[in-house]
């Protein structure tokens, strides 16, 4: 619902998803003023929009980055959309990680790779890390 109402128009350029962090970080901003707390999992690929939303959340709460930091190919092989298989034909230019750069996060509070790992476990993973910070009581 909120990728329909919020972003449907963007698509795969650094503007675009740039835009598309932005609005996220505005959101979970928002959230986070009002003492909520926001959970977010987009596909952010650069350092300095990445900065940015943590920067204007830090102002009002906590921002913990989670990087999950899967292998490419393991991320092509799990592809049901077949985005990537896509953007290796040119049909979608500008994709992450084929035809376009993914900076990887130099200090995230949390780094997990899904490809030793079972969802269920890579969730549990970041609720252990939230209990251990205090982000979550028992």
């Amino acid at each position: 619902m909120v990728a329909l109402n919020l972003f449907s128009e963007l698509g795969f350029s650094k503007p675009h998803r740039d835009l598309n962090i932005r609005r996220i970080g505005f959101v979970a901003n928002e959230i986070t003023k009002n003492k909520g707390v926001a959970i977010c999992a987009p596909i952010a690929p650069y350092t300095k929009s990445r900065r940015a939303v943590r920067e204007l959340i830090e102002q009002h709460g906590s921002f913990i980055e989670i990087h999950v930091a899967t292998p490419l190919e393991v991320c092509e092989a799990r592809d049901r959309k077949g985005l990537y298989a896509k953007a290796r034909k040119g049909i979608i230019p500008r994709f992450t990680g084929i035809s376009a750069p993914y900076e990887v996060p130099e200090k995230p509070e949390l780094e997990i790779d899904t490809s030793l790992m079972m969802p269920l476990e890579a969730s549990q993973t970041v609720i252990l890390y939230l209990f251990q910070k205090g982000f979550l009581g028992a």
